[in-house]
């Protein structure tokens, strides 16, 4: 069974007595910075001299400083910035400053796992990965409640680096909701292949697939797009408040009898086999090369794939459904 922690089990003064940078002001950074300040705890925000978020930090009334200056200040340094260029940040301003006993803690865990950036021996190096995007954070704390986090220690120096990182945790709000003991390892490898075989990866696809066989098959394109796309959030919604009971529960029996015959010719052992692969290739490291590999060249796949598919019939028709549906409030 996994081991779960809520706020009876913390500590919260190991982190209201440390000071706290968070590197990065973006969908993580400033739920992170803003939750941790209302739990009374000192914290700044570290940007590069033209980072886009500096100007929003200010204004919620955060001092920013460099990275070698919060690295220089800080007791615990957050990282909450992108995946590709996070060893670059931490090579260039973190590193060369680093002092005994400080606290590193990453939001995810690839960089350590993949071993892209490699701390000293003198710190702690921990996780707390909340589990959900940072407005919700934010809203959670706000509205009193909280969201699950994940915490893992992947170095422990100072023989407290769990227990700190359960009050950071405490500090964004997370003891309330629970805390779920994990490693870098299973974070890193499991939320690799959730977004690539399930969450956009396989959604994307299915989508895609189940569009252009009604529109081949001679459906309009509209009546495709509301099967096979718009109406996937309803099926979501369900799925997130109560699992896959209560979805079958809540949808038609004809849905339901649908579900139970269908989806294994869909997918089916060959669908396994595939993600069975791509699993493989999270766990040596070739997903992880490829990716930065694509980053330093200055991203030409990833800019042909974006134009490619932003050209679908599936995206035409949408975007003029979606123009009927102003409460969708489209971003």
């Amino acid at each position: 069974m996994a081991t779960i922690y809520y706020e009876q089990n913390i500590d919260a003064n190991l982190i209201k007595s440390s000071k706290v940078a968070i590197i990065g002001y973006g969908s993580q950074g400033h739920a992170h910075a803003q939750n941790l300040r209302d739990s009374g705890v000192e914290v700044r925000v570290a940007l590069h001299a033209e980072s886009k978020t500096r100007a929003k930090a200010e204004a919620d009334g955060f001092e920013v400083a460099t990275v070698a200056e919060a690295t220089q200040w800080a007791d615990v340094l957050m990282f909450c910035t992108p995946d590709v260029p996070m060893r670059h940040i931490y090579a260039e301003g973190v590193a060369t400053y680093l002092r005994d006993g400080q606290l590193l803690l990453f939001a995810h865990g690839l960089n350590i796992h993949f071993k892209l950036i490699e701390p000293p021996a003198n710190v702690d190096v921990a996780m707390v990965a909340p589990k959900g995007p940072g407005h919700r954070l934010r809203a959670e704390y706000v509205g009193g409640a909280g969201m699950p986090a994940l915490v893992a220690v992947y170095q422990d120096a100072t023989g407290q680096a769990k227990e700190r990182a359960l009050s950071y945790a405490w500090g964004i709000g997370s003891g309330k909701a629970g805390i779920l003991e994990t490693t870098f390892k299973e974070e890193t490898e499991t939320d690799l292949f959730g977004e690539q075989a399930v969450l956009c990866g396989g959604l994307s696809a299915l989508i895609k697939a189940g569009f252009e066989t009604l529109v081949d098959a001679g459906y309009q394109p509209e009546a495709a797009y509301f099967e096979c796309l718009h109406e996937t959030k309803l099926i979501v919604d369900l799925l997130y408040e109560g699992g896959l009971t209560y979805m079958r529960y809540s949808i038609s029996e004809t849905a339901e009898w649908g579900d139970y015959t269908a989806g294994p010719k869909v997918i089916n052992q060959q669908s396994k086999e595939a993600m069975k692969a791509l699993l493989s290739d999270i766990q040596d490291g070739t997903f992880t090369k490829n990716w930065i590999a694509e980053s330093e060249a200055g991203y030409p796949n990833m800019n042909k794939y974006r134009e490619e598919e932003s050209k679908l019939p599936l995206e035409v028709v949408g975007k003029k459904l979606r123009a009927m549906m102003p409460f969708l409030k489209a971003k």
